[in-house]
């Protein structure tokens, strides 16, 4: 029997691992920084055996309230995820499981590889409509990938749509997945109107680094992507750098930054209501996209979320707070459970993979709801 972790994504520390009954782990920190929660690890030799592995160190999570309620997910093939039995008393995470075969995953959420991210890139460049276009390099010496979708001019709006800032929340590169696959289908007549009035800026995997060191929220360098919008440097954060460089040489109308949240077993959708410069036309564009996604998709819902700031409060070290101030556009932040989605749930796979491609191709359609109304 053994537990490994050494592959892209993976994280776990073993403490011991010779009894199934009383396998005993630890999560790794993110590399220079403090934030612990992503696990990812394969379990060999232990088929039809009752397996009891301990996550010994979850009560010190950096979101210990993401554990309760909480089940992890499990895969033989890596492509079919499903909730395994898991507990938590406060301080250890308990997962349950008898594997039907000799090898199987466990995760936190359903991972997303950087060669599928690979994949998913080569595929959509394929397309007529799409422009490839390498960024620059992140401290690992990665690529920083960005897609264009359709042929820019001055009465397109610009649309911008970025994902994993925080690498352990995989769940925004599935819904990118969705989203590109309904917007590069020549047969949706959703996706061609769109792609007629708006050029799309699609930045799948900001934090490559992280991803594949198997962090939860930083990039190499231990920065948290998501508080250097104000200013970012090529030695700390170039990822935010570099598509703030593109940003500003591009303009923006709109920006859908896709997360995930630990906590919260709700879809939802954080606007930009604090910052100083609040317009009431971003109000309104807010108030527009959130009623017309939660119509067209059920798995999305309003009543729950973060609460709003007050009134020039806004955080603006954040994207969707920095976006929409600097350039006065309407910017938000999705999130998306790591549990299940409690209004819609499903026992066998809670929140899952091809929910989140759902997601992604129902916010198309509400993007194009708006579009008209960017400007």
């Amino acid at each position: 029997m053994n537990v490994s972790s050494n592959f892209d994504g993976g994280n776990i520390e073993v403490l011991a691992a010779v009894d199934a009954a009383n396998i005993r782990l630890r999560i790794r920190k993110d590399n220079n920084a403090e934030f612990l929660q992503w696990f990812y690890f394969r379990l060999t030799g232990a088929r039809d055996s009752d397996c009891v592995l301990k996550i010994e160190n979850a009560g010190a999570a950096s979101y210990p309230n993401g554990w309760k309620e909480y089940r992890a997910v499990a895969s033989y093939d890596r492509e079919h995820w499903f909730r395994a039995d898991t507990s938590y008393d406060g301080t250890v995470l308990t997962i349950s499981h008898r594997p039907g075969h000799n090898s199987v995953y466990f995760a936190m959420f359903a991972p997303y590889s950087l060669e599928r991210h690979a994949d998913l890139i080569a595929g959509a460049q394929i397309s007529s409509k799409v422009k490839h276009v390498n960024l620059g390099v992140t401290a690992d010496g990665q690529d920083l990938d960005m897609l264009i979708i359709g042929e820019d001019g001055q009465a397109k709006r610009k649309c911008w749509i970025i994902a994993r800032q925080h690498p352990g929340e995989t769940m925004a590169a599935w819904w990118i997945e969705g989203f590109l696959q309904r917007l590069l289908d020549d047969h949706d007549p959703v996706a061609r109107s769109l792609s007629e009035k708006a050029v799309i800026f699609v930045v799948p995997n900001m934090n490559p680094d992280g991803s594949r060191r198997g962090n939860l929220r930083t990039n190499a360098s231990g920065a948290n992507l998501n508080r250097e919008w104000q200013a970012p440097s090529m030695e700390r954060s170039p990822e935010v750098f570099l598509v703030e460089e593109r940003m500003r040489e591009a303009g923006v109308d709109f920006c859908l930054d896709v997360h995930g949240d630990e906590a919260l077993p709700y879809n939802f959708l954080a606007g930009p209501l604090g910052i100083p410069s609040l317009s009431e036309k971003q109000t309104e564009l807010f108030g527009a996209y959130k009623s017309t996604l939660a119509r067209i998709n059920p798995d999305f819902q309003t009543v729950h979320g973060y609460p709003p700031a007050k009134p020039g409060a806004a955080n603006l070290t954040m994207c969707s707070n920095w976006v929409a101030e600097t350039f006065g556009c309407l910017a938000m932040t999705l999130e998306q459970p790591f549990k299940d989605a409690a209004d819609t749930p499903d026992a066998i796979q809670g929140w899952s993979p091809e929910r989140c491609r759902k997601l992604g191709a129902s916010c198309l359609g509400a993007l194009f709801e708006v579009v008209d109304t960017l400007r």
